[in-house]
């Protein structure tokens, strides 16, 4: 079991960044920790991973250039960061815990955070 609390969401004005914080409650069982993103009326939507052991990240292709994702071994937290946000960004961001492999599908996941809000205003 795997705990997951994600931090750092807010209101913003468009053009605006924010970093999102994922903490995990420990280390094993973690293979890849990955972020999504559900904006009201839509489906959840894969925005980045990264591998835990290599730090190797894994991107949406329309993630545009705009996030970066990373991880802190010893804090045993990822980093999603994110730039230039566009009023389209506006959605429950998501952490994940993937504890053999991990990629863009939710199904991959085993553990989930509780979301944190992003709102992007024009």
């Amino acid at each position: 079991q795997v705990q997951l609390v994600e931090s750092g969401g807010g209101l913003v004005q468009a053009g605006g960044s924010l970093r999102l914080s994922c903490a995990a409650s420990r280390r094993a069982g973690i293979y890849s920790i990955g972020w999504f993103r559900q904006a009201p009326g839509k489906e959840r939507e894969f925005v980045a991973a990264i591998n835990w052991g290599s730090g190797r990240p894994m991107y949406a292709a329309t993630s545009e250039g705009r996030f970066t994702i990373s991880r802190d071994k010893v804090k045993i937290t990822s980093n999603l960061q994110v730039n230039t946000l566009k009023p389209e960004d506006s959605a429950i961001f998501y952490c994940a815990v993937a504890t053999h492999g991990g990629s863009y599908f939710q199904s991959d996941y085993d553990y989930w955070g509780q979301g944190t809000q992003v709102t992007v205003s024009s």
